[in-house]
């Protein structure tokens, strides 16, 4: 599970700094699929651990301007097709599980209307 220490080190940023959006997308994912950071950047290959971190990396390539390599970077330095596999694979989901899309954009909103704090 994510922590308070991880949402009050990205939801406050320096002075002068922009809080940072893939920090953000993955705590919300993380908080929504109840897994912890950890193991979304980490190397585990449970599936509810893969959903979630293809749907952060989804959201990432989504709602930045990141490059896959730049995202990529951001999990624990996975390639750049690693990411491409995980944004087409989230993509075509969406378009054959509305449960899934109905996440997705829970989490999108949650995100976009600034809502960084974790749910209880």
């Amino acid at each position: 599970m994510t922590n308070a220490h991880d949402w009050i080190r990205v939801a406050t940023p320096i002075r002068g700094q922009r809080p940072d959006l893939i920090q953000i997308i993955i705590l919300r994912v993380c908080a929504h699929f109840m897994v912890s950071r950890l193991d979304v950047i980490s190397p585990r290959c449970a599936a509810h651990v893969v959903r979630a971190r293809h749907v952060a990396m989804y959201l990432s390539k989504e709602l930045t301007s990141k490059t896959m390599a730049g995202i990529g970077l951001r999990f624990d330095h996975r390639d750049h097709t690693t990411v491409l596999h995980a944004v087409r694979k989230i993509s075509a989901q969406i378009q054959t599980d509305p449960v899934l899309a109905a996440e997705v954009e829970a989490i999108r909103r949650q995100i976009e209307g600034g809502d960084h704090a974790p749910s209880e």
